[in-house]
């Protein structure tokens, strides 16, 4: 599953709560429908209907406590299904796949803010992903607090109900991921919405220039 040996490219957006994924994903997409990109977009957990019930268990309050380490085998199972049902065919046939969340988000969530520790996703991530990585990740970077003023007024789900400290371990995280890795590209997403949508089409502009110059 190796990148260069795919003729679609793979980019995620990754963040947590809060930051503007969602609108900014948007961005991503009409600069590749800009350029004449044929993709896919999708989300993770999700993107097969079985997926979608995984991210059901995930995400809606329950009185039962999800342990941890279930919250992270949910994940992968969610993200084994997307992978070959959607994400690897649709790479192999030259399309391009744009995906809010990958495994960027379960290492900061579940690694860093659950508290499990960095081995044993990156064990899943060898024996599901099989070498399967993103080729460009945009980190929208945010100070927990001023996103958990952005969405204080709208119904929270089961992780938008965590602490600010869980939130303050996941940009930690987010931020130890984007140090380590050269497809990551993190923008502020404090700045105004304009200048954040900006930076968001110049950096998928600039990695498109990338790829067609290495066709040639």
């Amino acid at each position: 599953m190796e990148s260069e040996i795919r003729p679609g490219k793979f980019i995620t957006l990754e963040g947590s709560e809060g930051v503007g994924k969602s609108s900014n994903i948007e961005c991503v997409c009409k600069a590749l429908d800009a350029r004449g990109i044929a993709y896919f977009r999708t989300r993770e957990p999700g993107g097969t209907e079985i997926a979608e019930q995984l991210r059901q268990l995930l995400l809606q309050p329950s009185e039962e406590t999800l342990t941890a380490k279930s919250e992270l085998l949910l994940m992968f199972a969610a993200r084994s299904q997307h992978i070959e049902q959607q994400i690897l065919p649709r790479l192999e046939q030259g399309e391009w796949v744009v995906c809010d969340r990958f495994t960027d988000a379960t290492f900061a969530y579940q690694g860093y803010a659950r508290g499990l520790g960095l081995q044993p996703i990156r064990w899943l991530e060898q024996f599901i992903q099989e070498g399967l990585n993103p080729d460009l990740t945009i980190l929208l970077d945010l100070d927990p607090q001023i996103a958990m003023q952005r969405i204080a007024d709208r119904p929270k789900d089961r992780m938008e109900q965590e602490a600010l400290r869980f939130y303050e371990a996941v940009r930690n995280g987010y931020l130890e991921r984007a140090g380590q890795f050269d497809r990551f590209h993190v923008i502020d997403a404090s700045c105004a919405m304009d200048d954040v949508a900006r930076a968001v089409t110049e950096c998928v502009d600039r990695y498109v220039s990338r790829v067609e110059k290495a066709i040639g």
